[in-house]
């Protein structure tokens, strides 16, 4: 008698899970899967590119090998991708868990869908991912990369254009051979505070604001969390303390209660203030389709909201989870944040008519990405304390290529800029209509050609309850209009673009060891990079994280 039939035959009642049927894959396969958005739109529109990358995938096995493509889940009447969690478990209920599995990214994907299963299965696996700026598989994979190294699995990535080139083949036969693929990490230097810069006067500055954050605590404001599936954006709560950086957790429906006590005419009021200081807004009267006052109207109440949220709980930055949830409720968060987020702002009343933190901005925490919450607050806190100018958002790394000998990457959020990080801020700024794809409720974004200028960027992760930060700088470029524009119509037309160089970080070598898809930036002037650098770097370890150097940074 199995133990099933004794169980049952003691609890004649019980419905026990019958166990599921896995059957071993035969060496000249490879598993397959790929995941995708949660929201149903997005998937029917990218599958098209999916299936033509999975049939790439199957042409490079070919070429290289005698493997063939066993796919984990089906396809399904409109669609390929797994769309959910439940999905992603279920399907990962009957793989054999010791096979080799390569995860095939074209579009952005929910990380939680999968990540749960990747944890669990025992054989070797490639986050494979496409490079292209419309149909951006990199920005995927680079969030699921570092949902992995969060969730501390072990994995290879690789990334290609067309899945022809040499690089691509090189790193796929590896895998084949070994189960592993290695990249060049020359450009990663672990710091400790016996580097040479924890001792300058720079490094003494930062132990000094990171000892004052440590003390008086940055309490990170998030409307709800856990935004996009970004399981590397959720940080565990002891290591936000640790580092002094504690989480006050906010309702989106708290969010949109305060937006409702915002009379219609402060409303008006905020709207015809960014008009008057030269933003346009590419207005036009079709809801569904166009930018319309009503949808810029709601997301001025929800800057004006979050701004008096932002006083009330004493924080030092919010952020809004818009999507799910509030995508179906109000016009989208993107410029609330940036304005939010930048010095030049409409003077926001809080109750008795007093101006929240006139000349200041309020980090902007897009998408509640904690891993980006924690440079912003860290960043704005040392640069305002020196009087610098201390705007700061995150962008994607949305794609790149070369221009004139040079790779720049194209870096792009949907609309969170400061006005500050704009050619000609506010003045500088166009507002269009959200993506009806993802965002059906419209809204303005921020749009516009990032300035020119040097910057330092960051970006936190955790591995156990240990906050890891890595720290680089480049140099932002204002291409000229014809290759601008290329860029643009090849990424998100709508949204903001900065074109940037990081300094001793090459395509490959971000790709290889960066662990989000998302990058910190804030401007600085080009004389004091290497003390502010040096300053932060210093700040992160006094708060006890793990620093890395990435690229070619001065210190001072």
């Amino acid at each position: 008698m199995t133990l099933l039939s004794a169980v049952q035959q003691q609890f004649p009642n019980a419905a026990i899970p019958q166990p599921p049927t896995i059957e071993n894959v035969p060496a000249h396969q490879i598993l397959v899967c790929t995941n995708g958005d949660l929201r149903e739109v997005a998937n029917v529109t990218c599958w098209d590119v999916q299936q033509s990358f999975e049939q790439k995938l199957e042409a490079a096995l070919e070429h290289i090998s005698d493997k063939t493509v066993q796919r984990v889940h089906p396809v399904k009447e409109t669609h390929g991708f797994i769309g959910s969690q439940r999905e992603g478990s279920d399907a990962f209920m009957q793989v054999d868990q010791h096979a080799p599995l390569i995860v095939l990214l074209t579009s952005w994907q929910y990380s939680h869908h999968v990540a749960p299963s990747l944890v669990h299965h025992k054989g070797p696996l490639l986050i494979l991912a496409n490079f292209d700026g419309t149909w951006p598989g990199l920005v995927g994979a680079l969030n699921l990369c570092g949902t992995l190294t969060s969730l501390e699995r072990s994995y290879s990535r690789l990334w290609s254009t067309d899945f022809t080139d040499d690089f691509f083949y090189a790193g796929l036969q590896e895998f084949i051979e070994k189960g592993t693929v290695t990249h060049n990490t020359d450009h990663l230097q672990l710091i400790d505070n016996q580097h040479p810069l924890y001792s300058t006067e720079a490094g003494q500055f930062g132990q000094y604001m990171g000892e004052y954050i440590l003390r008086h605590k940055e309490i990170m404001g998030l409307c709800d969390n856990f935004c996009m599936g970004m399981i590397n954006g959720v940080f565990p709560q002891k290591a936000l303390c640790d580092i002094g950086i504690p989480m006050e957790g906010l309702s989106q429906s708290s969010l949109l209660h305060e937006m409702s006590l915002v009379p219609q005419a402060l409303r008006e009021e905020c709207l015809q203030w960014y008009q008057d200081n030269g933003m346009t807004f590419d207005f036009g009267t079709d809801h569904e389709s166009e930018l319309t006052r009503e949808q810029v109207l709601d997301q001025c109440a929800m800057l004006i909201a979050a701004a008096r949220m932002t006083e009330r709980f004493g924080l030092s930055a919010i952020g809004i989870q818009y999507q799910q949830g509030l995508k179906d409720s109000c016009a989208a968060s993107d410029f609330a944040e940036g304005a939010l987020g930048s010095t030049a702002r409409f003077p926001i009343p809080n109750e008795n008519g007093d101006i929240i933190r006139a000349g200041k901005p309020i980090p902007a925490i897009n998408e509640v990405d904690m891993g980006t919450g924690i440079p912003q607050i860290m960043l704005f806190r040392l640069l305002d304390s020196l009087g610098l100018p201390s705007e700061t958002t995150l962008h994607d790394i949305r794609w790149g290529s070369v221009y004139k000998d040079t790779f720049y990457w194209d870096f792009e959020i949907s609309g969170n800029v400061p006005f500050e990080h704009l050619k000609g801020g506010v003045a500088g700024a166009t507002g269009y209509r959200q993506p009806a794809m993802y965002f059906a409720k419209g809204g303005s974004t921020i749009s516009g050609q990032c300035k020119a200028g040097v910057f330092i960027w960051a970006r936190a992760h955790y591995e156990g309850t240990t906050v890891h930060m890595h720290i680089g700088t480049g140099s932002a470029v204002e291409l000229p209009e014809e290759e601008f524009q290329r860029r643009l119509n090849s990424t998100t037309s709508v949204w903001p673009l900065m074109n940037v160089e990081l300094h001793g970080v090459g395509r490959d070598q971000l790709m290889a060891t960066h662990e989000s898809n998302h990058i910190t930036v804030a401007y600085v002037d080009e004389v004091q990079l290497g003390w502010i650098t040096s300053a932060f770097a210093a700040m992160a370890l006094r708060q006890g994280m793990a620093v890395t150097l990435v690229g070619d940074v001065r210190i001072s």
